[in-house]
């Protein structure tokens, strides 16, 4: 803990000069267990979570509640730096030990839940959510019931397909209703997968979408594909926070980005600059695979990574530095529907 305590003394110093400049839009940061023997890949550890905790104080930024947050944030009214603070499954830690850090601090949050696992073991029980429910500081919101995969599977009926989803969908929201009395038009996607045809479905629900890829939100980005930083120990470490922290939405309208669902491996990223970027400024990078090389056509950048990719998941993260030392930051999820799911 002093170690972690001296790293956050040292970011915040080397911020000073910066900080009241780094305006950004809103940046969500993404948690599942707040606990040090629960799955590594999944688990921020508490000391961890208290010193992102006490960086965001110590840098003044303001934690709001998702929904208004978002909304502002889409329609380019963010004042500032905003962070929202988000927990997928409700499990029992988050009730444990990050509601009591949370609220001692007066830092609003949201728990997005798949309502067939509350009461399993490892879970909250419906008891603790409506305790949590009842604050003003939490919100709670939908994660299907399952947490099924949901984007269209290789040779599914497509009847079928609507059938499972609308039934996660709303099944989800229903229970929601009935046990809590929330019915919050937001929604986060198992395991970050979606595919136009999903988006689809929130759309029509007047739903804000969550993913599981970086980035922050603004005016470009998409209502139903809206960015996460993940905050598990191996992506919350306080070396690279502060640049997560202080990011920007990359002005890119979310529109010209592809569905994500693999149709080639390596995939091709392809999107316009901006007339306030330039490429030669610009740093992109890919899952396993590090930095790697684009190509530019005037304003139009393409990214390919050199190798194909054999997971599920992966991400294209591309960077470019604001005048202020912070960066706009684009992170491109793909999804292979041919690899085995999780």
């Amino acid at each position: 803990m002093k170690r972690l305590n001296r790293l956050v003394a040292a970011a915040i110093t080397s911020l000073a000069v910066t900080a009241p400049h780094a305006l950004a839009d809103l940046v969500v940061l993404q948690y599942h267990h707040v606990a040090e023997h629960t799955p590594p890949a999944t688990s921020t550890s508490r000391s961890l979570f208290e010193a992102q905790l006490e960086m965001i104080n110590e840098l003044g930024l303001d934690v709001a509640p998702l929904l208004p947050a978002t909304r502002q944030a889409l329609d380019g009214k963010s004042d500032g730096n905003r962070i929202a603070i988000t927990f997928d499954d409700a499990y029992e830690s988050v009730y444990q030990t990050a509601a009591p850090l949370l609220a001692s601090r007066g830092m609003p949050y949201t728990i997005f839940v798949n309502t067939d696992a509350i009461g399993s073991r490892g879970y909250m029980t419906w008891e603790q959510l409506e305790e949590l429910a009842a604050s003003d500081l939490v919100s709670i919101a939908n994660h299907s019931t399952d947490h099924g995969h949901l984007a269209r599977k290789p040779g599914e009926p497509e009847a079928q397909w609507h059938k499972r989803v609308d039934h996660s969908l709303d099944g989800a929201q229903r229970t929601l209703k009935e046990r809590l009395g929330v019915e919050e038009p937001m929604f986060a996607y198992p395991y970050g997968e979606f595919d136009r045809a999903l988006e689809r479905k929130l759309e029509e629900r007047g739903w804000l979408g969550y993913g599981q890829q970086s980035g922050a939100i603004g005016a470009d980005s998409g209502d139903t594909r809206l960015p996460r930083f993940p905050m598990a120990n191996t992506y919350g470490q306080l070396g690279s926070l502060k640049d997560k922290l202080l990011s920007k939405a990359f002005p890119v309208d979310a529109r010209q980005l592809p569905d994500g669902v693999l149709e080639s491996n390596p995939p091709e990223l392809s999107f316009e600059l901006g007339q306030q970027l330039s490429a030669h400024r610009l740093t992109c990078f890919a899952s396993g695979q590090g930095r790697i090389d684009f190509q530019t056509d005037g304003n139009r950048v393409r990214v390919q990574a050199p190798k194909a990719f054999n997971s599920r998941r992966f991400r294209y993260n591309c960077t470019h530095p604001a005048d202020d030392g912070s960066y706009y930051w684009l992170s491109q999820q793909w999804l292979n529907l041919d690899a085995p799911e999780d």
